[in-house]
């Protein structure tokens, strides 16, 4: 089955240039809000792939959610590096997350991405995940890394260089994005039992990509 975009944005790949690592130096409830409507973009064999990201989620250091909370360790190293790397994890022995490391090198913070819109080279997702709607495609954590086909070989990606593997850029189109898929929800996290009351999940009320709605 062939998909077609769920809109039409007229994003020219070439303008999809990685944001600069200072974006990711504030505190990851701060950049989970204004990741909403940015790219992540996934650079494969048959072109770049992605879409504008809708749902996100912050986990800070003195969070007892957060992975960082009980120190490094071999798994959660990338957390304490510089800013703007990926962080990928395996979840549930079948699934892989990944996160945006925020916070200058030392403090271990990242934000979750949980959804995007599949506008970019739909055809690669569909591959890697094959469903009848377009917004199954990406609408969860681990359904948008199986159809990016990211896993652990990416943790530790430079989300600054447009020449990697896995990048996050700003659209041209951003504020027109965001007045068309919003307003912004702010709510509490979900599929984590500690520190649940948080209100540290963000999401644009408008998409059709929501993992879950309030």
């Amino acid at each position: 089955m062939t998909l077609q975009p769920i809109t039409n944005p007229g994003v020219p790949t070439q303008e999809l240039k990685p944001l600069p690592r200072d974006f990711y130096e504030p505190s990851a409830d701060k950049v989970a809000a204004k990741l909403l409507g940015l790219w992540l973009v996934r650079n494969t064999p048959s072109g770049p792939a992605g879409g504008p990201i809708v749902e996100t989620e912050a986990y800070l250091c003195d969070d007892p959610a957060c992975h960082a909370a009980p120190g490094m360790t071999a798994r959660n190293r990338v957390m304490f590096g510089s800013p703007g790397h990926g962080y990928v994890y395996f979840i549930y022995g079948n699934h892989y997350c990944v996160n945006a490391v925020c916070r200058p090198a030392g403090i271990g913070e990242a934000v979750l991405i949980r959804a995007i819109e599949p506008e970019l080279n739909p055809a690669f997702m569909q591959k890697q995940r094959p469903v009848k709607e377009p917004r199954q495609l990406t609408n969860g954590p681990a359904k948008l890394c199986q159809a990016l086909k990211i896993d652990r070989a990416l943790d530790r990606v430079d989300l600054c260089n447009d020449l990697g593997e896995l990048f996050i850029a700003r659209p041209p189109a951003l504020a027109a994005f965001i007045k068309a898929r919003g307003p912004i929800v702010t709510t509490t996290r979900i599929g984590i039992t500690k520190a649940a009351h948080l209100p540290l999940r963000f999401y644009l009320s408008r998409s059709p990509c929501i993992s879950r709605r309030v």
